[in-house]
């Protein structure tokens, strides 16, 4: 029997987005002061892993003929789409100077990628704040 390719989950495609849940926790964990450091670093790390390997943005990866990039769906704004060239063009962006420019710059791309992008970073910094003394929550 032929598959279309498509993933199944149990959640009916709701699986992709517990990265949302998880910020919404973190951002009850600042609000609520009897939740500790420890609890807001996690979940940080919990949100920056699912915007950078999980999230879904579009691809971006550089394409002959398209000044936009491979507009394919992609998981994270690390990880390229189901093209394998894609992912190791993605992963090189990072890593020649030439190109990180280029990289950056798809990070803001459309609105889903802006939200995927501003949570791995406010999520970073909430990580880094969780643990400076006098700011931390107490």
């Amino acid at each position: 029997m032929a598959t279309s390719g498509a993933r199944s989950s149990g959640l009916g495609g709701l699986g992709q987005w517990w990265g949302i849940v998880a910020a919404a926790l973190l951002i009850a964990a600042w609000i609520n002061k009897a939740a500790g450091p420890a609890i807001v670093a996690a979940l940080s790390a919990l949100v920056l892993i699912w915007s950078l390997f999980q999230a879904p943005v579009t691809c971006g990866a550089p394409v002959r003929g398209r000044e936009d990039g491979c507009r394919n769906n992609a998981t994270g704004i690390l990880m390229g789409c189901h093209i394998r060239q894609h992912r190791w063009q993605k992963l090189k962006m990072l890593i020649l100077r030439r190109q990180v420019r280029a990289f950056c710059s798809g990070l803001f791309t459309d609105g889903k990628a802006t939200l995927v992008t501003l949570a791995a970073i406010g999520s970073f910094l909430s990580g880094l704040v969780a643990f400076i003394p006098g700011v931390a929550l107490n």
